[in-house]
């Protein structure tokens, strides 16, 4: 389907559908989802936990929020209603167990595949970011991030990380799989897409590349 410019959407974004897609050695990996998922909680904390991740979406409260997936290479897809465990309860039901350093500033999300993102953790502790299992009222399939992927909406979809698997509390940044290509918060209405360039002078550069990325993800689609 071809994008589709629109009004509505964040400086330099066209609508395109919700589909696998990330950095291109990521392609080819396709993990598998555990019969009893669990989340690896680590980091500068006095004690680190693992912890069966049915627990945490059982335990806490849940909500729907609906919300956009907006991609640094400049798609977006928009109305997707998200369900799950607001990631602040997640926090502190993690924190209560493992008792991070209290100068932890940021965040790590891990992914089953590998993949890491970094938030510092006032972002993640947003009203708006979830721990998600559900999108549209169905369990989140493997493209979508099963069986928990993290939803941060007013960042870049590459901080919204599929297939978590490990949780870990920093001290210091890390700029996760994406190296010097990431912004350290990535926020979307400020067009954060890298730490270097402006914003827009991103938008030909990824437009270019998003072509063959699809057309990659496409050969080792599920």
């Amino acid at each position: 389907m071809a994008a589709i410019e629109s009004a509505d959407l964040p400086r330099g974004q066209e609508a395109a559908p919700l589909r696998r897609f990330g950095l291109p050695r990521f392609a080819m990996i396709r993990p598998a989802v555990p019969d009893r998922p669990v989340v690896l909680v680590t980091g500068t904390v006095r004690k680190p936990a693992q912890v069966d991740l049915a627990d945490v979406l059982l335990s806490l409260g849940r909500c729907e929020r609906r919300g956009a997936v907006h991609c640094v290479t400049t798609w977006s897809t928009t109305d997707l209603l998200w369900g799950g465990v607001p990631f602040r309860a997640v926090h502190e039901l993690f924190s209560a167990l493992v008792r991070p350093h209290p100068d932890c500033a940021w965040v790590v999300f891990v992914g089953l595949d590998g993949y890491r993102s970094c938030l510092s953790l006032a972002d993640a502790l947003a009203e708006d970011v979830l721990f998600a299992d559900t999108l549209d009222g169905a369990p989140l399939t493997a493209d979508q991030g099963a069986p928990v992927r993290l939803i941060a909406p007013v960042h870049y979809g590459y901080k919204s990380v599929r297939h978590v698997c490990a949780v870990e509390y920093r001290l210091t940044y890390d700029s996760g799989s994406a190296s010097w290509l990431a912004h350290r918060r990535g926020r979307v209405a400020h067009e954060e897409r890298g730490p270097i360039l402006p914003g827009w002078m991103w938008r030909p550069v990824w437009r270019q590349l998003v072509p063959r990325i699809r057309r990659l993800y496409a050969r080792n689609s599920g």
